[in-house]
């Protein structure tokens, strides 16, 4: 049996990387390879996520001998400043290395806050993996131009599918799931909601996440009527709120891929989403979703009008985005391109 050794955010950090790692623990991975998980990263003070660092470094060095493949979980920013070091190790060991690029706002971390110097350094530790994996077509167009695109395959998220009843029609719910921060476009989805109530009078909004920014919290909570704070939602939690609401929304500004809409596909939710990253690749605007532009709260209150204003058009987009979730994103499709890759690059059978 294969002996992966995987990196990435600690499994109880709330986060999409985290998310995926969990979904592939889930779905079995770890009872087709022998795999070995180290969190690098946990939420906290600057100093314990220092000390998780050093240790996860520390546990890295004595795990590494002993396995045939390194799996590094990378975004940017910090991320990827932490995941350098072990991939420079792990090659230095000669270790096959597969890099699994989740970061959605990689293409400006890259272009518009690193130096030429600091943009060569991402090159040769982005050219040390035997494979690199990102989620989207575009995300390959724009990694071609750092690595050899040769050694780019597209693998998106995926979930477990679940059996789910028929949804209900009656009411205006809508949730969001994920960071409630600006750069998750927040702020415009909070600003679009006097002008959806003067016309919806029973809509309301459900935020599922943990709070970033006190701002924007402070702006929630001014309209309690219609806003509705439900914390970090556990699986449970996020099923029962994924049944009862219609609609979804994820005004991001940028997004790799997003968790939370193939979990809203999956469940026959309507989406709004941004129309940026890997999203346009997973809804396609007027089919199995709504498009919106990114940073526009009139764009973004149009679409939620369009599909809040016709439950037909809702259950429609929500019948094709389930279909497509099933066809394209299933986990056990996922995971069977991931144990492809992992046999190519080893040579193993």
């Amino acid at each position: 049996m294969l002996k992966v050794l995987m990196i990435g955010p600690d499994r109880s950090v709330h986060g999409g990387i985290s998310g995926v790692v969990n979904n592939y623990y889930k779905a079995g991975l770890d009872k087709k390879v022998d795999l070995q998980y180290i969190g690098t990263m946990v939420e906290g003070s600057k100093l314990r996520k220092l000390v998780q660092a050093a240790l996860a470094y520390v546990r890295f060095l004595f795990a590494l001998p002993g396995v045939a493949i390194v799996h590094v979980n990378v975004a940017s920013d910090a991320s990827y400043v932490r995941k350098s070091f072990f991939i420079r190790t792990a090659h230095l060991f000669s270790k096959k290395i597969v890099i699994h690029q989740h970061g959605g706002d990689f293409q400006t971390f890259y272009e518009k806050e690193r130096n030429d110097r600091q943009r060569a350094g991402i090159r040769k530790v982005f050219g040390m993996g035997d494979a690199f994996l990102v989620l989207a077509p575009f995300w390959k167009e724009f990694f071609g131009t750092i690595i050899d695109k040769n050694r780019i395959t597209v693998l998106p998220d995926a979930i477990q599918i679940p059996a789910v009843k028929e949804k209900e029609e009656s009411g205006n719910k809508v949730l969001f799931l994920g960071r409630l921060c600006k750069e998750k476009g927040i702020g415009e989805l909070l600003a679009c909601v006097p002008g959806i109530v003067e016309k919806i009078p029973d809509f309301h909004l459900y935020l599922g996440g943990i709070w970033e920014d006190s701002g924007l919290q402070k702006q929630a909570e001014q309209d309690r009527e219609h806003v509705t704070w439900l914390g970090w939602l556990g699986e449970e939690e996020k099923s029962r709120w994924l049944s009862e609401c219609q609609v979804l929304v994820l005004p991001s500004y940028f997004e790799g891929q997003s968790v939370a809409i193939l979990e809203a596909m999956a469940y026959r939710c309507g989406i709004v989403a941004s129309d940026t990253g890997g999203i346009p690749q997973m809804i396609k605007d007027g089919e199995t979703g709504i498009l919106v532009r990114p940073k526009d709260v009139d764009s973004l209150q149009r679409g939620l009008l369009r599909i809040l204003g016709d439950k037909a058009l809702c259950r429609e987009l929500g019948e094709k985005a389930r279909a497509k979730a099933i066809q394209d994103f299933s986990m056990e499709q996922n995971m069977e391109k991931l144990l492809g890759i992992y046999r190519e690059i080893t040579g193993v059978s």
